[in-house]
C-alpha cells in the first residue's frame, strides 16, 4: 500500500500493533538486569563478561538483515511481519525456560545465544511494521508507543527478582545452582508474558496485502535463493541513503554507552553502594537486586516520557529532541558515581530512562522518512548493524581495558559510557533531518 494511502489509525489500533513489545521487553530487561550477575554467580571474572555477552551482538549482526529481507518478500495467511513475531516469541520463552537452569558458563552463553537470535526475529520486523501500516504523519507516535510498552515491560521484568523476594516473600538466597529462585521465577514468568503479549499483536492486528500480489510474486521469484539475498543486502549497505549514514554515527556512539551500563552497572552497584566485597557476601544479591529496581525505575521514566515525545519532536524537532535526551543520559550515567545512598541513583535513572525512550523511537522516526518503503525491512536490520558493531568491538576488547587500563573498575566503566552519549548528543545535531 502506498504510503499516502495508508489510512489514519485510532489510539487503540496503534496500541494493538505494539502490544508485542511490552513482552519482547521482558526478554530483553531479564537478561539485561541479571546476566552479568548470573555469569558471575557461575563463576565469571569481570575482564570476561563483555565478552561472555558477545551473542547479543553476533545474533543481531546475523538475524536482523536476514530477517528484515525476508519479511520483505513474505506474504502469508498471517501477514508478511507477523510470521516472524510468532516464530520469535516461541523459541524465546523456551529459551527464557531453560535460562535460570545454567549450571555452567557455557550453558548460560549458549542459551544466550538461542535467546537473543530469538529475540531478534521477533523484534525486527516490529520496526518496519510501524512503517508498514501508519502513514507518515503517525509514525512518530507509533515508534514513541513502542517505547512506552519497552518501559512498560522492562518496569516490571526489571523489578521481577526484588519484587518476588520482598513482596511475595521468596528468599533471594542463592540455591544449589548459585542462581537465586526469584530470579528463576522471573524468567518463567517473562517466558509468558513474551509469548501472551505477542499472540495479542498477532491476532488483533491485520497487515495490507501488497498492492499487486502477481507483481510481488514475480519480483519474489526473481529474486529467490541465498546468494540472491546476500547480494541485495551487500548493495544496499553500500548504498545507505545519506541521513541513514549520519544515524548510523550516532547510533555507533550511542549503543556502547548503553552496552557499557548493562554490563557494569549491576555489579558496581552491589560493590561501590552496597559494599559488597564478593559474590557470596549478602549485600552483592542485594546490590545486584537494587540494581534491577533501577532498571525498572528507568524503564518507569521511560514509560512516562515516550507518549511526550511526539509534540516534543513536533516543536523542536525530532533531532534536537534526540540530542538534548541522550544528553540527560549522559548526565544520569556521571551521576553514578556521585551517589552516596541507593535512593540517590534513582536521580541518575531518571536521565537514562528520559534517553532510553528517545534512543527507542527518534532515530527510527528519523531514518523511516528517508528509505525506500518497499526495503523498510531490509534497511531497518542493516541499521541494526550501528547497534551491533559496536557492542562487539565493546565485547571484544573492553575486558581488556577493564584489566589492564581500569583495574576492574566497574564503576568508571558506567561514567565513560556517559561520555559516549554526550558524543552520540552532539553528533546527532548535524542530522539532516528535514522531511515532517
Amino acid at each position: 500500500m502506498i504510503q499516502d494511502r495508508k489510512p489514519t489509525l485510532s489510539f487503540f489500533q496503534i496500541w494493538n500493533m505494539s502490544f508485542g513489545f511490552l513482552g519482547i521487553q521482558f526478554g530483553w530487561a531479564l537478561q539485561m538486569a541479571n546476566m552479568s550477575a548470573i555469569y558471575e554467580y557461575l563463576g565469571a571474572q569481570p575482564e570476561n563478561i563483555p565478552l561472555l555477552w558477545l551473542a547479543a551482538p553476533l545474533t543481531g549482526l546475523i538475524v536482523q538483515p536476514i530477517v528484515g529481507y525476508l519479511s520483505d518478500h513474505t506474504w502469508t495467511p498471517l501477514g508478511r511481519r507477523r510470521p516472524f513475531f510468532l516464530i520469535g516469541a516461541v523459541l524465546s520463552s523456551v529459551a527464557l525456560v531453560l535460562m535460570p537452569h545454567s549450571s555452567a558458563l557455557w550453558m548460560a552463553a549458549g542459551l544466550l545465544w538461542i535467546l537473543d537470535a530469538s529475540i531478534n526475529i521477533s523484534m525486527e520486523p516490529f520496526r518496519a511494521f510501524i512503517a508498514d501500516l501508519l502513514p507518515s504523519s503517525q509514525q512518530t507516535k507509533g515508534y514513541a508507543m513502542q517505547s512506552f510498552f519497552i518501559g512498560l515491560g522492562a518496569v516490571i521484568a526489571s523489578a521481577l527478582p526484588w519484587i518476588l523476594e520482598n513482596w511475595v516473600g521468596i528468599s533471594n538466597q542463592p540455591l544449589s545452582d548459585g542462581i537465586p529462585l526469584p530470579v528463576r521465577l522471573s524468567f518463567y514468568l517473562g517466558a509468558f508474558a513474551f509469548l501472551t503479549a505477542v499472540l495479542y499483536t498477532v491476532v488483533t492486528t491485520k497487515e495490507y496485502p501488497p498492492d499487486n500480489m502477481t507483481t510481488f510474486k514475480e519480483k519474489k521469484a526473481a529474486k529467490k535463493g541465498i546468494f540472491h539475498g546476500a547480494k541485495e543486502i551487500f548493495y544496499n549497505i553500500l548504498h545507505m541513503p545519506f541521513v541513514m549514514r549520519q544515524l548510523a554515527l550516532v547510533q555507533f556512539f550511542t549503543w556502547p554507552g548503553l552496552f557499557l551500563m548493562w554490563f557494569y552497572f549491576s555489579v558496581a552497584v552491589a560493590r561501590h553502594v552496597f559494599g559488597a566485597s564478593s559474590t557470596e557476601s549478602p549485600q552483592y544479591a542485594e546490590g545486584v537486586a537494587w540494581a534491577g529496581v533501577c532498571f525498572a525505575f528507568y524503564s518507569f521514566i521511560t514509560f512516562l516520557f515516550a507518549p511526550l515525545l511526539p509534540s516534543i519532536a513536533a516543536k523542536i524537532s525530532r533531532k534536537l529532541t534526540h540530542a538534548l535526551c541522550l544528553l540527560a543520559g549522559a548526565a544520569g550515567l556521571w551521576y553514578v558515581g556521585l551517589a552516596t545512598n541507593k535512593y540517590e541513583l534513582f536521580i541518575s535513572m531518571t536521565g537514562v530512562g528520559i534517553a532510553w525512550a528517545s534512543i527507542l523511537s527518534m532515530p527510527y522516526a528519523m531514518l523511516v522518512r528517508h528509505i525506500p518503503q518497499e526495503k523498510t525491512g531490509l534497511y531497518m536490520g542493516i541499521f541494526n548493524f550501528f547497534i551491533v558493531l559496536p557492542e562487539i568491538m565493546a565485547s571484544l576488547f573492553f575486558g581488556k581495558i577493564m584489566e589492564l587500563f581500569l583495574n576492574n573498575d566497574r564503576l568508571t566503566a558506567v561514567t565513560i559510557g556517559g561520555g559516549l552519549l554526550a558524543i552520540a548528543a552532539f553528533i546527532t545535531l548535524m542530522v539532516k533531518d528535514n522531511k515532517t
